[in-house]
């Protein structure tokens, strides 16, 4: 940051004030996220968040070697591997959860839902019947008749409800489920 700074004299206030920044802010930055390479989403505005979201999920997946298009039309969000996926994308909120927004009861096989964290990430790889059994239908998002086409699904990642359990948690094991689609494709 430092570097940043083409005026000496400021060069030189930047560097004590980091130095007696420690003095102030024990255990490191009051906000969790300082020095994240995710902060940045958190400042983007909802509409921008979901689309970036989408777009992790898809580079992450075809950087893996998944299969990944456009599905084509407004029920689902890509077709990774041969199936229809609906993406949903939650950052770690203060209170220690993700809340996966905006669930719909639409044309699409399985949601994933990402979670990005400061330093870390999570992946469900979630089938529409299990959406079915315990969202769509039981936990609405809005209050009144507005309200009873929209879900979500709000969770602690270390503790993740039961029903999740084979449903993925990190990347590796969402991962692992993704490549199953692709191998019974071949």
């Amino acid at each position: 940051m430092v570097s940043q700074i083409a005026d000496p004299d400021v060069q030189l206030l930047a560097t004590i004030a980091t130095t007696l920044r420690g003095d102030y802010i024990r255990g490191g930055s009051a906000d969790p996220w300082a020095g994240s390479p995710f902060a940045w989403i958190r400042a983007r505005p909802s509409r921008q968040v979901g689309k970036i979201g989408e777009q992790l999920v898809a580079g992450w997946c075809a950087a893996k070697g998944l299969d990944v298009v456009s599905c084509g039309d407004s029920e689902a969000d890509r077709i990774i591997a041969g199936r229809r996926v609906e993406i949903k994308f939650s950052t770690l909120w203060a209170s220690g959860v993700y809340k996966f927004q905006q669930l719909r009861d639409q044309n699409y096989d399985f949601a994933i839902c990402l979670g990005i964290s400061p330093f870390d990430a999570h992946c469900w790889v979630i089938a529409k019947s299990a959406l079915r059994e315990h969202v769509l239908g039981h936990t609405p998002q809005h209050r009144g008749r507005a309200g009873t086409d929209t879900f979500w699904i709000s969770l602690r990642p270390a503790s993740p409800p039961e029903w999740l359990r084979g449903c993925g948690g990190s990347l590796a094991e969402a991962y692992a489920i993704l490549k199953g689609w692709q191998m019974q494709r071949r």
